[in-house]
């Protein structure tokens, strides 16, 4: 997994509320688990005007310009700033990996379903939790102003707009270290390997007859 610790990058905003990990990435693009290639397929049915299949070229398929994700002003955005419950629905990894992968490091949201917002933390995407009302006016700005960008930085816990202000969010320390460091919990789980081999071959000496 890769760390996370500062990102500075155009906002693209996501006014709605309750969306689900399908809308994110729909189900027939979970036959794979490589954790890469998804960026295409992101908000598939709601980005393209036909029915997306894994492996599809997207370079041709019709674009659905209603959706804002498609309009020039948004391309390259780097935080997704969403309204309440984002990522509800089912417990798919491949949500994070499809949002991680199109280009986002940070979904900003007044909350997040709770399996979705665990998953983040161990695919290398920040979830910030903001006030509604500071969310709310982000959103007023964003829409405002072309070009929109937020800064957001991990150590600190801050999200900076382009004003100044830098606005305090709050973050599990346990998980902010692992993001920083670019832990996963089987990365985390390795950093004891001497001790756990050294805890085999004890075992395995105690009790030779389990391991027969």
């Amino acid at each position: 997994m890769k760390a996370f610790k500062r990102i500075k990058g155009l906002v693209f905003p996501l006014d709605r509320a309750n969306v689900d990990t399908d809308a994110i990435i729909p189900k027939q693009f979970l036959k794979s688990i490589k954790r890469s290639g998804f960026g295409p397929y992101l908000f598939d049915e709601l980005r393209y005007k036909d029915h997306g299949e894994p492996g599809m070229d997207c370079t041709n398929r019709p674009l659905n310009m209603d959706f804002p994700l498609n309009w020039p002003r948004f391309q390259g955005a780097q935080v997704l700033l969403a309204r309440d419950n984002f990522g509800c629905g089912s417990s798919r990894e491949h949500a994070p990996w499809a949002i991680e992968n199109y280009g986002f490091g940070v979904v900003i949201a007044p909350s997040f379903a709770d399996i979705f917002f665990n998953n983040c933390f161990q695919n290398g995407l920040l979830p910030v939790v903001l006030p509604a009302p500071t969310v709310d006016r982000l959103f007023k700005e964003c829409l405002a102003t072309e070009g929109y960008t937020l800064e957001v930085d991990l150590e600190r816990q801050t999200v900076t707009t382009p004003s100044g202000e830098a606005i305090p969010f709050e973050v599990n320390p346990h998980r902010k270290h692992c993001l920083m460091m670019g832990l996963d919990d089987i990365a985390l789980t390795l950093q004891h390997a001497d001790e756990i081999r050294a805890f085999e071959t004890k075992h395995k000496s105690a009790q030779p007859w389990l391991f027969a």
